[in-house]
């Protein structure tokens, strides 16, 4: 019962994550290929709309092996850094590909945009002032808060009032107003209202967006961002939501939108952990067992240097127990928690899990978004290296592990 989630979609394929562990180390982020393609090919068809186009939003995982698998399923790309602009072309993407929604960014940052030709969206009438003060005449795309905002947690909202994200819809005249000092061309307004949120609000959003969209005449694009549902709780029976409705209704909005503005507007979408969240599974180990009062603890690898969400966000993710023996046992509550010098740094808290014992491997499902990308060398620990189960079975190495030489490679002494 313990790998019924990953055995219900032959995550592994074969492979054994004890072995994997043995030959990679621990911790390990695993991806699967297959599961990623279905994920891209899902979104690619998610609207019938002949002017969609699917961004994968990079920051959710942004190694170059997978980039390069979402462009070879026809996805775009969603930046959010020169750094991730960099990681992206050197991906395959081209300079068309990208669309960089920036938040409080230098003005080398914009100039690097700039430069490379790629299409940037300012989310303040700061940064539409100095975006025009150093690109006249030049293209841009602005971000709108429209006011809607949901998420699984106050931290992923990114729309309504108590967030840092966008531009009021009250100040559609003071937009206007500095794209003509500045000779600037509106080419495409976005707006993003979080993650894991209800569905009917994406479609309150994109009404809302496509209203302020009839303010500007010379707009190419639409982009009404990501965060679509994931079903985090699989052990206890969550299924994923059916999106086609969404995207019918998308579909619906934007061609009577654009029988009106007069042409037909690209309307773009950027789902990031939708895509990359399922086809991952952190693997640990656990190296202490022990009980204060009346709770159980395992102490693993996965500190939140290793995986950030649960101490970020008070995320759940299901967990799975590998071992080499027979698990037996009642099932007990058990605190799954990590090896930074933090009281917050957990995994898992009160999980019915059969008792664990040392060296046992733990899976944590579905961080495939948001893992790596979110890690850090907190307590000068090693990144974790990550694999890839191909298609066809075979795993290849897409990340090393980091080394203790690399991690001080970049610093001076006295």
């Amino acid at each position: 019962m313990s790998e019924r989630v990953t055995n219900s979609v032959d995550f592994y394929q074969g492979n054994n994550p004890q072995d994997l562990i043995r030959q990679y180390g621990s911790p390990l982020y695993v991806y699967n290929e297959r599961v990623f393609r279905e994920k891209c090919k899902t979104m690619k068809t998610l609207c019938p709309y002949s002017g969609f186009r699917v961004n994968y939003a990079i920051k959710a995982n942004s190694n170059l092996t997978l980039m390069a698998i979402a462009l070879e399923e026809g996805l775009k790309a969603d930046v959010s850094s020169a750094g991730e602009i960099v990681a992206a072309l050197a991906a395959g993407y081209k300079a068309d590909d990208l669309f960089f929604i920036a938040n409080n960014i230098s003005e080398d940052e914009m100039k690097f945009a700039i430069d490379k030709n790629v299409i940037l969206s300012v989310d303040s009438l700061s940064q539409l002032e100095t975006y025009g003060r150093i690109n006249r005449g030049g293209k841009i795309a602005v971000r709108f808060n429209t006011g809607i905002g949901g998420g699984h947690h106050e931290k992923v909202v990114t729309g309504g009032d108590d967030t840092k994200f966008g531009i009021l819809t009250a100040y559609v005249p003071e937009v206007k107003a500095l794209l003509s000092k500045y000779e600037l061309q509106l080419v495409g307004i976005n707006h993003h209202i979080g993650s894991q949120f209800a569905q009917e609000l994406y479609i309150d959003g994109v009404v809302t967006l496509l209203n302020i969209a009839r303010e500007f005449d010379t707009l190419e694009f639409v982009d009404f961002g990501g965060g679509f549902y994931i079903p985090y709780h699989k052990q206890d029976g969550e299924k994923a939501f059916d999106l086609k409705p969404v995207g019918k209704s998308l579909a619906e909005h934007m061609q009577k939108f654009s029988a009106q503005y007069g042409k037909e507007l690209v309307c773009m979408i950027e789902p990031g952990r939708f895509i990359a969240a399922e086809c991952g599974v952190l693997l640990g180990t656990v190296h202490a067992v022990k009980k204060l009062g009346a709770v159980n603890y395992a102490g693993t690898d996965m500190g939140f240097s290793v995986f950030a969400r649960p101490t970020l966000y008070d995320s759940h993710h299901d967990v799975e127990v590998y071992r080499d023996g027979e698990i037996t046992g009642a099932e007990v509550l058990v605190n799954i928690v990590g090896n930074q010098c933090e009281s917050g740094d957990y995994i898992a808290n009160k999980r019915l899990l059969p008792p664990l014992k040392e060296r046992d491997v733990l899976g944590v499902l579905d961080t495939g978004a948001y893992g790596f990308s979110m890690s850090s060398q907190y307590n000068h620990r090693q990144r974790p290296a990550e694999v890839l189960i191909r298609v066809d079975g075979s795993v290849k190495l897409i990340r090393r592990r980091e080394t203790y030489e690399e991690m001080l490679v970049n610093m001076q002494g006295l």
